[in-house]
């Protein structure tokens, strides 16, 4: 072993080698020596074809490859050849334009996207609305709790803001149900958050349906396992209202 770094080859930390080892050396000038693998062959050239499938980072200063080689490269390269070509049936391209048709279609996504995001926000508004007008009043502040169906926690978020701003002050208390799971908004308008705080009523309300929740004074976010227990636990908010505040 001592000889065999003497020679340039390289010891990998971590790794255990006995006294004797076998040194691999590549070119007359031995631009590469190393501590044999364990496979051999009698001239680099019998390799045949080699290809770097990954590289990751192991250690400070180490970087780990994996490789095919012979045989095992060609079928690496039929297997990615094959990827490409059923990339390109999906995208209705060619090999040659798969790349640009990929792009456009990620493109036409974010746009959908964009435009998802923008009907949701005129729900939420049309919502806001609505749910304005089923306000209860609990000790000169306005309570609004409901559920919106469908609704995910961004449009939920803005609708609150929205209902804030036409109760003038007071409570708002939003939920969905997204499969098993409860989805909690608090607000409370800035005026009345000397007397009531948005985050003591999530920890309350997100403990009625099982779950954790907090935030500011004036705006808490929070969740629960139990969608069961939604609709009581919504009832229950202009009483925890009338019951807490200051």
């Amino acid at each position: 072993m001592e000889t065999a770094q003497t020679k340039g080859a390289m010891a990998l930390f971590g790794e255990k080698y006995g006294d004797v080892v076998r040194v691999l050396s590549m070119g007359e000038d031995r631009y590469s020596v190393e501590l044999c693998g364990g496979t051999h062959v009698s001239r680099t050239g019998d390799i045949g074809l080699f290809r770097i499938t990954s590289e990751s980072g192991i250690s400070s200063g180490v970087r780990r490859i994996e490789a095919v080689t012979g045989f095992g490269a060609l079928e690496w390269l039929d297997d990615t050849e094959k990827t490409l070509r059923e990339t390109a049936k999906l995208v209705k391209g060619t090999r040659d334009s798969v790349v640009s048709k990929v792009q456009q279609t990620l493109e036409r996504n974010r746009q959908l996207e964009k435009e998802v995001d923008a009907l949701k926000a005129k729900l939420a508004s049309s919502a806001g609305n609505d749910l304005a007008s089923s306000a209860v009043e609990v000790a000169g502040l306005k309570v609004v709790a409901a559920e919106m169906e469908g609704a995910d926690r961004k449009a939920m978020m803005e609708t609150a803001d929205q209902l804030k701003n036409k109760l003038g002050e007071g409570v708002v208390v939003l939920a969905t149900v997204d499969g098993d799971k409860v989805v909690l908004v608090a607000g409370v308008t800035k005026s009345a958050t000397n007397r009531i705080k948005a985050g003591d009523l999530m920890k309350h309300l997100a403990a009625e349906v099982d779950g954790k929740g907090g935030g500011r004074p004036d705006m808490a976010q929070g969740g629960g396992n139990d969608p069961s227990k939604l609709a009581d636990a919504l009832a229950g908010v202009p009483a925890w209202v009338e019951q807490n505040i200051g």
